[in-house]
């Protein structure tokens, strides 16, 4: 981590980026020339959206009356007493949950979704493309594109399109073509690529709707933006409900959109502590695809950020059980502010996340997806080091029924 002195920290966390779309040495827009003025009437869209009341009526309209907002925050009383009984204290922290696997389409990329496709009719757009990994966005995506009458294309890596069925289906049912990508690994990094090449040979229609709080300036700011609706409802809910902030947030991480969401809004809460859990994969020794821990500075799909890759710069594949994490960087906010040193990172194995997947299922009738099972696990060694009258609060960004086959097969059991 860098070295930075208190001094030379912003006054406020949450008035990033700048104007040229950097947080820190992080961000910015390195894209083509086809794409620059396509990327520059985004923004200024973006902000014309911003200002206007009717734009910010009809996205919370929808996302109360179409998504189902607010999602509850939870008390997980059994989660909590089952850390307790091997605490070194006897004690450990009370465990709550941001429950937006309860949205419609079961995971937090709807929230997103429903910002950017309102901007892609302002804009004009006719035909909506995205990528997705665990085919949360996918499902998402093609979601809205139904709900608005619009044609969706929506590429996806071949690996996570077998391992990730259900969703493949589910994006078919809507009307989205699913386009398997076959180059490179297979997964959501290549299915990005293919989904950039599509941008380029058709701005004058398209809108590329980005899943996850990277690419070019202004994607990561607007993707924050519109997915900071999880960490303002439980700043509320936990002060609604129990009368102060948490002691501690927590979410996992991949490009990281549930984190930035969660954390953006508790960024000025000095005493209100941020972890982010990265996939371990193997172990960081081994294959995985924690790229704050393991990566290093670079430029990939239009940002800096940290990433992956070899002496050559060269990008490395990463590994996760998770499709939703393997992608082998992280958005530019994250890189920033864990330089910075405002958001702890950490990591989570695929057997750690496998464990915690089945803690919750048995403890609190809860199945959650692989993404936030890696965030659970880190809750479950951090609650053990804490007080009974501390509080963790866990965002619980995605339903695991898209990964039962998985696990399933990583159990080594027959379904």
């Amino acid at each position: 981590m860098t070295d930075t002195i208190i001094s030379d920290l912003p006054n406020s966390f949450a008035n990033q980026p700048d104007e040229r779309g950097h947080f820190g040495q992080f961000g910015g827009r390195y894209v083509s020339e086809t794409l620059m003025p396509l990327i520059l009437d985004l923004e200024r869209e973006y902000r014309a959206a911003k200002a206007d009341p009717a734009f910010q009526e009809q996205f919370d309209d929808l996302l109360e009356h179409y998504v189902g907002r607010p999602s509850p925050l939870y008390y997980a009383e059994r989660l909590t007493e089952e850390l307790r009984k091997d605490a070194p204290n006897g004690k450990g922290a009370q465990i709550w949950f941001k429950r937006d696997e309860l949205n419609h389409t079961g995971a937090h990329k709807i929230n997103n979704c429903i910002g950017q496709i309102l901007l892609a009719i302002r804009m004009g757009k006719t035909r909506i493309i995205a990528e997705t990994g665990a085919g949360q966005h996918g499902v998402a995506t093609a979601t809205v594109a139904a709900r608005f009458g619009l044609p969706c294309v929506v590429y996806m890596g071949a690996t996570d399109v077998e391992r990730q069925q259900p969703n493949v289906f589910r994006m078919k049912l809507l009307g989205a073509e699913v386009v398997p990508v076959k180059a490179g690994a297979a997964t959501l990094k290549d299915a990005m690529n293919e989904a950039l090449r599509d941008w380029v040979a058709n701005v004058h229609d398209t809108f590329y709707i980005i899943g996850t709080a990277a690419g070019p300036h202004p994607y990561p700011e607007l993707v924050r933006d519109f997915q900071s609706v999880i960490g303002r409802e439980a700043r509320e809910q936990m002060l609604s409900r129990v009368g102060r902030l948490p002691d501690v947030c927590v979410a996992a991480i991949g490009g990281g959109s549930n984190a930035i969401g969660l954390f953006h809004p508790f960024l000025d809460d000095k005493d209100v502590g941020l972890l982010g859990v990265e996939a371990a994969g193997y172990g960081l020794d081994k294959e995985h695809a924690a790229s704050l821990a393991g990566g290093a500075p670079g430029i990939l799909h239009g940002n800096k950020t940290y990433l992956l890759q070899d002496d050559d710069g060269q990008i490395i594949e990463g590994h996760s059980i998770s499709a939703g994490l393997d992608y082998p960087g992280i958005g530019p906010e994250h890189a920033w502010l864990r330089d910075v040193g405002r958001v702890e990172y950490t990591s989570a194995t695929d057997k750690e996340a496998l464990d915690a997947f089945q803690l919750l299922c048995r403890t609190e009738g809860i199945i959650p997806a692989l993404e936030p099972s890696h965030a659970i696990a880190a809750v479950v060694k951090r609650a053990r080091e804490m007080e009974e009258d501390q509080i963790i609060l866990c965002n619980l960004c995605g339903r695991g029924d898209k990964d039962i086959f998985t696990v399933a097969k990583a159990l080594g059991v027959e379904i």
